[in-house]
């Protein structure tokens, strides 16, 4: 009996860049992509941990490579990309994960030079991976940009204001360019993650992360990578072909909880 459905779920034989690929939801997000038949580009601004990556995945069977790259510098990131494209003979998906964290309050000594350095990695970078890659994602059969964001992209942490502002700003892009590029059936969409077991979070006290996830989310616990990286498969599969310019919150419930 043929299927009913039409629509691939796959994402084997595609190929997949992603930043920020040596810890955290990055590492995941290659991990999986190549368990699910992609060939992975994975990147990070430091070369041992993403080496350490691409090795995993080819020891069990999948397809990678690793580069090493500072996504806020352009040349850098043209270079990369044409790299990828000779490597694995195109791109058709590319997550933009790379980013930092400062909690700094506006009046501190160094904020200038922390608000200049998260904004450059955590919005400007987007827009040069972007920009490389469009030649590639336009000869591609499904081509998915998907940005990581942050609950901070739908709200605010005092304390917090280029992390937040930079987030914001993901979002916004998010939206913009998905109208962009939309009659080319490129879709771009952002996933915001909330709470989430990475290195950002990794100095929090382990009773502190319990009591803020009882009191801020409703599934009272911290996130998992790999709970990330599946909503990142799913907006990259081929059946995602109508979905576009979303900020998907991936945050146990924070978003929405209100006492």
């Amino acid at each position: 009996m043929p299927r009913l459905s039409q629509l691939s779920r796959s994402v084997a034989g595609k190929v997949a860049l992603v930043t920020g690929a040596g810890s955290g939801m990055g590492r995941a997000t290659a991990i999986l992509f190549a368990d699910e038949g992609a060939k992975v580009a994975a990147v990070d601004v430091n070369a041992g941990p993403v080496e350490a990556v691409a090795s995993e995945i080819r020891a069990a069977g999948g397809t990678a490579r690793a580069w090493a790259c500072d996504v806020a510098d352009r040349a850098a990131v043209n270079r990369l990309i044409e790299e990828v494209a000779a490597e694995f003979g195109g791109l058709d998906i590319l997550v933009n994960n790379a980013g930092i964290s400062a909690a700094l309050p506006l009046e501190a000594e160094n904020y200038d030079e922390t608000w200049a350095r998260t904004l450059a990695v955590d919005l400007t970078a987007l827009t040069y991976t972007i920009r490389a890659a469009l030649p590639y994602l336009r000869k591609s059969e499904s081509p998915r940009i998907i940005n990581i964001a942050s609950t901070e992209g739908l709200g605010a942490t005092p304390g917090h204001s280029a992390y937040t502002a930079a987030k914001h700003g993901v979002v916004g892009l998010t939206r913009s360019l998905a109208l962009e590029f939309g009659r080319e059936g490129i879709t771009v969409n952002c996933i915001c993650p909330g709470p989430i077991r990475t290195g950002m979070t990794e100095a929090i006290p382990e009773e502190a992360k319990e009591k803020y996830a009882r009191q801020r989310t409703a599934l009272r616990r911290y996130g998992l990578p790999e709970e990330v990286a599946h909503l990142t498969l799913s907006l990259a599969m081929p059946a995602a072909s109508f979905v576009t310019g979303v900020a998907l919150p991936v945050d146990g419930g924070l978003t929405i909880r209100r006492a």
